[in-house]
C-alpha cells in the first residue's frame, strides 16, 4: 500500500470514526423513514401520472370508434344512393381509423400493466414503509432505554471523571472533619484535666489553686461575719420586744395597787364620818 492510499485510508477512518459519535441512530432512523415515505410520494405521482395518460388515450380511442361508426354509416347511405367512390373513400376512413384503435388499446393494455406494476410496487413499498416505522419506533424506545441504563450505571458506578472528583472531595471533606472533631476532642480534655496553662497567665496550677483557697477562706469569713451580723440584731430585738412587756407588766401592777390604795382611803373616810 503506498503513502497515498495509506493516508487515504487513514483520513477515511478518523471521519468515520467521527461520524458515527457524531451521528444519533434516533435521528437517522426518522431520516431514513422520511426518505422512504418521499418515495413512496413519488410512486404515488407517477401512477397518477401514467393513470391520466390512459384516460387520455381511452378518450382518444372513443372518438375513433364514434368516427367508425360514422364512417360506417357515410359507407351505407353512399351505396344506397348508388355512390361506390363515396363508399369506397369512407370505407378507408373506417379502415384508418380502427388500424388506429387498435394501435391504442395496444397503448392502453401496456399503460395498464404498467399502472398494475406501480400499484404493486406501491403496495409494497408502503407495506415496508408501516414495518419499517414499527421497526424504526421499536429501535428508537431501546436506544433511549440503553441510553438511559447507561447514564445510571455510570452515575452508580462513579466511573466518570466528575463522579471520581467528586468521591475524593467527599473522603477529603470527611477526614478534614474528623481531624477537627479529634483536636477539639483533645483540646476539650486537656482543659478539663487542667494541663495547659493560661496562656494570659504567667501562674501555675499550684498558684491557682492557692488563689482559689484564699478565695474560698475569704467568702467563709464574710459569711460567718453576715451570720455574727444577723444574730446580733436578732438577739437585741428579742431583747427591746422583753423590755417593752416588762414595762407594760409593771405599769398593770401600779395601776391595780392604786385601786386598792384608793379603795382603802375611801373605806377610812366612811367609817371616821360614821
Amino acid at each position: 500500500m503506498g503513502i497515498l492510499s495509506r493516508a487515504s485510508y487513514v483520513i477515511r477512518s478518523k471521519l468515520n470514526s467521527v461520524l458515527n459519535r457524531a451521528e444519533d441512530p434516533t435521528e437517522t432512523l426518522d431520516y431514513s423513514y422520511e426518505q422512504m415515505r418521499d418515495q413512496l410520494q413519488q410512486v404515488k405521482r407517477g401512477i397518477a401520472d401514467l393513470t391520466t395518460q390512459k384516460k387520455r388515450l381511452e378518450m382518444q380511442k372513443r372518438r375513433l370508434e364514434e368516427n367508425v361508426e360514422k364512417h360506417n354509416d357515410q359507407a351505407r347511405t353512399a351505396v344506397q344512393q348508388g355512390r361506390e367512390d363515396l363508399a369506397r373513400r369512407a370505407l378507408e376512413k373506417k379502415k384508418t381509423k380502427m388500424n388506429q384503435i387498435e394501435d391504442l388499446e395496444r397503448q392502453i393494455s401496456d399503460l395498464q400493466n404498467q399502472q398494475d406494476r406501480l400499484i404493486d410496487q406501491k403496495n409494497e413499498l408502503q407495506s415496508r414503509i408501516e414495518e419499517f416505522r414499527t421497526k424504526k419506533e421499536t429501535m428508537k424506545a431501546r436506544h433511549e432505554a440503553a441510553k438511559a441504563s447507561s447514564t445510571v450505571s455510570e452515575a452508580m458506578t462513579a466511573t466518570g471523571e466528575e463522579f471520581e472528583d467528586v468521591g475524593r472531595a467527599i473522603e477529603r471533606a470527611e477526614e478534614q472533619t474528623e481531624d477537627m472533631e479529634a483536636r477539639a476532642a483533645a483540646m476539650d480534655e486537656l482543659h478539663e484535666s487542667g494541663a495547659f496553662d493560661d496562656v494570659l497567665s504567667d501562674k501555675d496550677n499550684i498558684d491557682r489553686e492557692l488563689e482559689q483557697l484564699s478565695t474560698d477562706s475569704g467568702v467563709e469569713a464574710e459569711l460567718e461575719t453576715l451570720k455574727s451580723d444577723v444574730g446580733a440584731d436578732d438577739a437585741e430585738s428579742a431583747a427591746e420586744q422583753t423590755g417593752e412587756a416588762d414595762e407594760a407588766e409593771l405599769t398593770d401592777l401600779e395601776g391595780e395597787d392604786q385601786d386598792e390604795v384608793e379603795a382603802e382611803l375611801a373605806e377610812l373616810q366612811d367609817e371616821e364620818s360614821a
